[in-house]
């Protein structure tokens, strides 16, 4: 499920003009609406948008249904840090905060939505079609009953997104791409090389020598304008901690059978769909020999034969070896009209051939399991360690606020401290961003400090063990540094310095020696070794990086001749092209039209990214950092299982 979603990492991201109907239809479905976990406490605004506020509670709905719609689509588990890999809790926020800045603009320029286009909009809806025709308003009003959503907040999403949808339209109106651009692009796209390198790694040059004393400080002397010790700052602080708040809490087996009711979908098990494909690639001049082969293979797989060996032996793509089985997740990632082609079989069916822009698929379901929903008995150590840890953080909330009023009464965290019969510690001097201890690995109290005046008392600080307030005691100003202070940093510059010109060095030596099996000579010269396929433009390259000027040198030197030795990312390599593909004007004349869309479709989105920041400064769009983290972990707190 991981490698799935890492692949599809960006079609979870949300686009800029995406509606809010989703989340309103989502929200309304799966949790019941407003209220459930949590619901103390959260009307309080999160982020304002020109005055305007995002409630906390709008985005804990948010967030937790986008997580179980990914957790739906992909199956399996999700666990907290793969979801803050993914960015999901910032997305999430970010998209409401984009709707809400769309709808404002809509607003200021006097853009409205009518009923007939909203009419328009529901009749048009997928999930109220039946055989490609709407089911009908009196069917439309019953689906919407049976899944309990309220019609008008229905209706008031999609009368939303038409109004994005038109102020998106309004705002890039203007722009086009012109016939060159578009070739440009397409060039881009399509022109590879088949390349192959020799890097040698920095990290991996060994130097025997240690710089002298004499040397460090030469160096030192040299460059001492680049040798600063940061500021540093100081402060008293209280910790508060969840764990240790839990022995204090207790959790009734009523409230555990509630939250069950409330929250089943979180305890499902979704359908699992296994899925084979054989594939058949096609260019244009062998496509409809290629699609009557598909038929051929088809018609066998329908028939009765075993799929898994039609797949390998008819099947082009990576999973042939494997009889064409794609798992229970991977399918997904594929095409829309191949998922839904495959989506649509029962256990043992076999798809009609599915033609692409790119070939011809013919799918089979070979597995199938339906919904399972735990029972309440399986789950109720989990809901149980789920309420003790919201107990134990609203435990932790109110107690820290307690504190807090009391130590702004007192002017003194030390003082009101003791009287909560509390002990402050010190952090010792902390850079911005710096750990402080095993409460706050992320730097968040440090962070907070370089937002203070000397005595002034924090807000409370959200961390994931518990929350903390502090007092700034002391600053020290940034400053150069002195030789002894920064003395192992200048080693390690020396070091590298050196460890650069010997790499240069050996690389130099080599290429005066290559002769035409860079794979077999590599191993000889004790070089990393590398060979891409078909190497695009602006595509990665391991050890090397995305490097423009790599991307101008593959693409203009000659075939089969060594380059000079050039520095990449982690060190320097030297570079032979194989072959060069390039693409040509018959091919793009045939895609001319869809290729135009494509980059307009870009161009307009980058535009979209542009105005956006633009009218964040214009519309203040202000975040509580401190609130978006609480409720974030709170959600985040729910999916701890490993993966």
């Amino acid at each position: 499920m991981l490698k799935t979603m890492r692949r599809n990492v960006k079609s979870l991201k949300p686009i800029l003009w995406l509606i809010v109907a989703t989340f309103i239809i989502a929200i309304f479905a799966i949790w019941g609406g407003a209220g459930r976990l949590g619901e103390t406490n959260r009307s309080n605004s999160l982020a304002s948008v020109g005055g305007v506020k995002i409630t906390a509670d709008e985005y804990f709905q948010a967030l937790r249904t986008r997580l179980e719609a990914i957790r739906k689509q992909f199956g399996g588990d999700l666990n907290a840090g793969l979801i803050q890999q993914l960015g999901i809790p910032q997305q999430t926020l970010e998209q409401l905060v984009q709707q809400r800045l769309l709808l404002q603009i809509a607003a200021d320029m006097g853009l409205r939505t009518t009923d007939a286009e909203v009419r328009a909009k529901i009749v048009a809806f997928p999930a109220l079609q039946q055989n490609g025709q709407f089911v009908g308003f009196e069917d439309y009003r019953r689906i919407l009953e049976y899944n309990h959503i309220n019609l008008a907040d229905f209706e008031a999403g999609l009368r939303q997104e038409v109004l994005i949808g038109k102020v998106v339209g309004v705002l890039t109106a203007g722009l086009f791409v012109t016939d060159d651009e578009v070739w440009e692009n397409y060039r881009k796209q399509n022109d590879s090389a088949k390349i192959e390198y020799l890097v040698v790694e920095t990290a991996k040059t060994e130097i025997a020598a240690t710089p002298a004393e004499a040397d460090l400080r030469a160096h030192f002397d040299k460059n001492a304008a680049g040798y600063r010790m940061p500021e540093r700052r100081t402060a008293d602080y209280v910790v508060l901690r969840t764990a240790d708040l839990k022995k204090e809490v207790a959790v009734k087996d009523d409230e555990i059978s509630k939250y069950y009711r409330d929250n089943t979908a979180q305890f499902q098990e979704p359908e699992t769909v296994q899925v084979s494909r054989i594939w058949l690639p096609f260019t244009a001049t062998d496509k409809e020999a290629v699609l009557a082969q598909a038929r051929s293979v088809q018609k066998r797989a329908a028939g009765g034969e075993d799929f898994a060996a039609l797949a390998k032996a008819f099947s082009k793509d990576d999973k042939a070896a494997a009889g064409g089985d794609w798992g229970a997740y991977d399918w997904r990632s594929l095409t829309a009209p191949e998922t839904e082609a495959a989506g649509k079989l029962d256990q043992g069916g076999v798809s009609d051939v599915v033609e692409t822009d790119a070939g011809a698929a013919v799918f089979k379901v070979t597995a199938k399991t339906a919904v399972l929903t735990k029972s309440l008995a399986e789950v109720t150590a989990t809901i149980k360690g789920i309420l003790e840890e919201e107990k134990a953080r609203a435990l932790v909330a109110e107690r820290i606020q307690r504190l807090e009023k009391l130590a702004s009464k007192e002017k003194s965290l030390d003082v009101a401290a003791q009287k909560e019969g509390l002990k402050p510690a010190s952090t010792g001097a902390l850079k911005k961003g710096d750990p402080l201890g095993d409460f706050d690995s992320s730097g968040a109290v440090s962070e907070s400090l370089f937002a203070l005046k000397e005595k002034d008392i924090s807000a409370p600080i959200f961390t994931y063990a518990g929350e903390a307030l502090t007092e700034l005691k002391t600053v020290e100003p940034e400053r150069p540094a002195t030789f002894e202070e920064v003395r192992g940093q200048v080693a390690t510059d020396i070091l590298d310095t050196l460890k650069k010109e010997k790499a240069l060095a050996r690389l130099r030596e080599a290429r005066a020696s290559l002769k035409d099996d860079w794979s077999g000579e590599s191993t000889k010269l004790k070089l990393e070794y590398k060979f891409v396929e078909a190497h695009k433009k602006e595509q990665y390259l391991g050890l090397v990086g995305d490097r423009a000027e790599v991307d101008r040198l593959v693409f203009s030197l000659p075939l089969k001749q060594a380059s000079e030795p050039m520095a990449v990312d982690e060190g320097y390599a030297l570079f032979r092209v194989l072959e060069r593909k390039e693409a040509t004007r018959e091919e793009f004349d045939k895609v001319k039209a869809t290729e135009r869309d494509t980059l307009l479709g870009d161009k307009k989105n980058k535009f979209l990214q542009s105005y956006m920041a633009k009218a964040r400064e214009e519309k203040k769009v202000k975040v509580d950092a401190e609130a978006f983290q609480r409720l974030s972990e709170d959600v985040l707190s729910r999916y701890t299982k490993t993966s």
